[in-house]
């Protein structure tokens, strides 16, 4: 559940602290007030992409927070996905997401306090908000959302998503034997051809530290010269002619006769002889590594070929050892398969029919559960749209079998509509307006919260082409999928305002200079939401309006 959302600098909003409760929430406003802006706060914390253009003018940064609360079931599957991202689990069941977007520089975002990235917001975003915006009823034009509610309903998600893994597997097997059916028995040439690259490619062998160790043998080739000298120069510096160690050695001796002299200094001819002890090290070191750097003729030679090897290995198949290996992988195969084509697609095939066999017995129970649940989600669907102003409707959810098998298994979905009596069944991109499709959407979503575990659901007018009556069914619809669910709803219907258990407002304000937006809770004053409602019924100063204002209050 949303408790607390902080918003600065979006569009044309300078900054508003809100907190929520949990419950069915109206968010109203005139047209162009930027009611929006609030919806797309809730979307950069879900993990939108967006650019800098949402930063408001003459601000150097957009900044979004919210706080959520999570327990039960919810909450361990939360923590479950945050550990497995590496990020803070939540305490006392408290998810904080932050995200801040500067006008120069790169964006932030924080996850309970640590940084994270885009893919990992993205990754919690439907964990704990599913947004319903005005293109939402269209995708059910769509038989592969239809799909995907269904059998969402039916609670085939994962064993849908264990059957597409090793569909595609299976899809692999056949592309193999289609490759290997279309490729060109080689004659003894070309075989011979590929026998000598790869004995080129295994002429050394090729491990990533084995080239790390090569390029580093080769630079330290390349600057042996000047290595060489270099640690020669140090090591004459210290122990040569006219050498520190024995200018050193001198200042030894006469620190000894100061200590005989003065107890306070002996401990200067002790720290003094310990700096001549480690210069004599350093010097053996240094004397060392020089000599390593003194690499004989056939060493160098050996060096620089196995480096020409290697650079003209990169250059011809791809410019990384993985290219390299990926290439060797694919000459050792299409080699090895010349001994037995047939061999080798017989083998293949087996493997391939064998998991064809176990995909049609997934699929076959896939498609008895969706056939199982379809008339129920059928059935309950089509209970609430009568409810929401379709008074003979009928909502046929049917699953078609198909006779080969897809990436979704062996069975198609269609959502057949008839909204008024007397009429035939039809898909519903063939019938149904966009305000019907709205209405469908919504009952389908109310059907599908049952088994939704999405905490908040955001409608943004939802109830588009709808009014009187209907409305004030789709308001109820709302409340009720609150009840299990927080939900955010933005209308411009009161009917549906009304029924809100929370409302906020959108206002735009303008002067000569400036255009500026609020957002206000006004749940608790109930003059403030008479005079709301008013206005969304016409007039604020209306006499009738405001008094029927008051009698929708009343009624929720």
């Amino acid at each position: 559940m949303l408790q607390y959302l902080k918003i600065e600098n979006l569009a044309l909003l300078d900054r508003v602290e809100l907190e929520f409760s949990g419950g069915f929430t109206a968010v109203t406003g005139e047209t162009g007030a930027g009611k929006s802006i609030l919806l797309g706060a809730l979307g950069l914390l879900s993990g939108a992409r967006t650019d800098k253009s949402l930063i408001r003018h003459r601000a150097d940064c957009l900044r979004v927070e919210g706080q959520l609360w999570f327990d039960g079931a919810r909450l361990q599957r939360l923590n479950h996905l945050l550990n497995t991202e590496g990020l803070p689990l939540c305490e006392d069941g408290t998810l904080l997401l932050q995200r801040s977007i500067p006008r120069e520089g790169g964006p932030r975002i924080q996850i309970n306090g640590s940084m994270a990235t885009l893919t990992q917001l993205q990754a919690l975003g439907p964990e704990w908000i599913d947004f319903h915006g005005p293109g939402e009823p269209q995708k059910l034009f769509q038989e592969r959302l239809q799909l995907e509610l269904l059998d969402s309903y039916s609670g085939l998600d994962a064993d849908c998503a264990s059957y597409l893994s090793r569909y595609n597997e299976w899809c692999q097997l056949l592309a193999k034997i289609d490759h290997l059916g279309k490729s060109e028995k080689l004659d003894a040439a070309a075989i011979e051809y590929l026998q000598r690259q790869l004995e080129e490619l295994d002429r050394y062998e090729l491990t990533a530290e084995v080239i790390e160790t090569l390029e580093r043998d080769f630079s330290r080739v390349a600057q042996s010269q000047t290595l060489t000298e270099t640690c020669f120069a140090i090591v004459e510096t210290l122990s040569g002619e006219s050498a520190l160690l024995d200018q050193l050695a001198a200042v030894v001796h006469k620190a000894q006769l100061l200590a005989e002299m003065q107890s306070d200094a002996a401990s200067f001819a002790e720290r003094l002889n310990s700096v001549v002890i480690e210069l004599q090290d350093i010097t053996a070191e240094i004397e060392s590594l020089g000599q390593d750097f003194d690499y004989d003729e056939a060493a160098v030679a050996d060096i620089q070929e196995r480096m020409a090897h290697w650079q003209g290995l990169r250059r011809r198949y791809g410019g990384s050892m993985d290219a390299v290996l990926a290439k060797r992988t694919e000459m050792a195969e299409r080699l090895a398969s010349q001994g037995d084509i047939a061999g080798s697609i017989a083998s293949l095939q087996k493997q391939a029919d064998s998991l064809q066999r176990e995909l049609r017995k997934e699929a076959a129970a896939i498609t008895g559960k969706r056939k199982a649940c379809a008339l129920e989600l059928g059935a309950k669907a089509e209970s609430l749209l009568r409810l929401l102003g379709f008074k003979n409707a009928r909502l046929e959810v049917s699953v078609e079998q198909l006779d080969s098998l897809t990436s979704h298994g062996d069975s198609r979905c269609c959502f057949r509509f008839m909204p008024n009596a007397g009429q035939p069944l039809l898909p519903l991109n063939k019938i149904a307006s966009s305000g019907e499709t709205a209405r469908v959407m919504l009952a389908l979503k109310t059907v599908l919260a049952e088994v939704d575990a999405t905490p908040l659901l955001v409608f943004d007018e939802v109830d588009a082409n709808v009014g009187g009556e209907v409305g004030r069914s789709v308001g109820r619809e709302l409340a009720r999928l609150a009840q299990q669910h927080q939900v955010f709803c933005v209308t411009h219907l009161p009917q549906v305002a009304a029924l809100a258990r929370h409302h906020f407002t959108v206002t735009k304000h303008q002067s000569e200079r400036d255009t500026s937006v609020a957002i206000e809770a006004i749940s608790a004053d109930d003059n403030a939401r008479v005079d709301e409602l008013a206005r969304m019924l016409g007039d604020r100063d209306s006499r009738s309006a405001r008094s029927h204002a008051m009698e929708l209050m009343q009624a929720n």
